[in-house]
């Protein structure tokens, strides 16, 4: 699971994977700890989804460019293109909803 901290970063990896899921999150946040276990099996079991994460403390530039208000934010591409987001604690079942 990539860690991305600027905006070619994150577009070399859209442009060179069908599925992304993006976590939105921060070192401090409670909810983004819990997530991180979920996000973690999810990657594992699905190959074909680019899994990265964006720390909104390091990379803020790219949290407002997604209009982040709140963490953890996912947000899904498909083919290039912004497909789905959801803010907070979710199953990885809600996970795959969002890629599918």
């Amino acid at each position: 699971m990539a860690i991305l901290n600027n905006q070619e970063q994150l577009k070399t990896l859209i442009e060179n994977n069908d599925t992304v899921l993006i976590d939105f999150y921060a070192d401090w946040c409670g909810p983004c700890k819990m997530m991180a276990p979920i996000l973690e099996e999810f990657s594992k079991e699905n190959p074909s989804v680019a899994v990265c994460k964006v720390n909104v403390d390091e990379a803020p530039q790219l949290a407002s460019q997604f209009s982040v208000m709140s963490i953890p934010t996912f947000i899904t591409f498909k083919n290039g293109e912004e497909y789905k987001s959801q803010t907070g604690v979710v199953s990885k079942a809600f996970l795959e909803e969002l890629t599918k």
